[in-house]
């Protein structure tokens, strides 16, 4: 197992500072809102925000989450950091059992299928199957997924700060009454 501080070197080392993020052509003309404190420090409003950002774009954008979490971030004040991680919540080992629920839900909620009355030779039978069945019954899944598991993990995640607060305050009462 590694030591903490390790893990502080290696995240230091990984993660880019904020002069690399001020000068990258990219992101000169917007730096000045991107690196707003707001966005990256971690506040009992942000983090909830972000976390529940992270799992919308995490389940919903396919390709460029952590990009497309971070801009999000910015109308919505949330906190980039837990935006990006949160993505992580979908990757090449969750994503397919991920899309086969989605699929399982949405087909349940939009009830049995009908027959599509597509003319004769006009699309095979598994492109129909597919435009017309799994694809609205997938992305109905995804969405309901995506909804349930932002609100979940924005309460979630603002249940847990709350904790951590009322134990920190704790800790430090007891320490307190423990020297008087």
């Amino acid at each position: 197992m590694a030591r903490p501080g390790r893990l502080r070197r290696l995240a230091d080392s990984a993660i880019p500072s904020r002069e690399s993020i001020e000068t990258h052509r990219w992101l000169k003309p917007i730096a000045g809102r991107v690196m707003h404190s707001s966005l990256w420090r971690f506040t009992r409003r942000s983090v909830p925000r972000g976390v529940a950002l992270g799992m919308v774009t995490g389940i919903l954008v396919p390709m460029g989450q952590i990009p497309a979490s971070a801009v999000l971030a910015l109308p919505l004040r949330a906190n980039i950091p837990a935006a990006a991680a949160t993505t992580f919540l979908t990757n090449p080992f969750t994503t397919p059992p991920l899309w086969v629920a989605a699929y399982w839900l949405g087909s349940w909620m939009l009830g049995p299928g009908t027959p599509s009355a597509t003319a004769a030779g006009e699309a095979p039978g598994w492109l129909d199957w597919l435009l017309h069945e799994a694809g609205p019954a997938t992305l109905t899944g995804l969405v309901t997924i995506a909804v349930a598991l932002s609100v979940l993990g924005y309460a979630g995640t603002a249940l847990l700060w709350r904790w951590w607060i009322a134990r920190k305050r704790r800790l430090r009462l007891r320490a307190r009454a423990a020297r008087d």
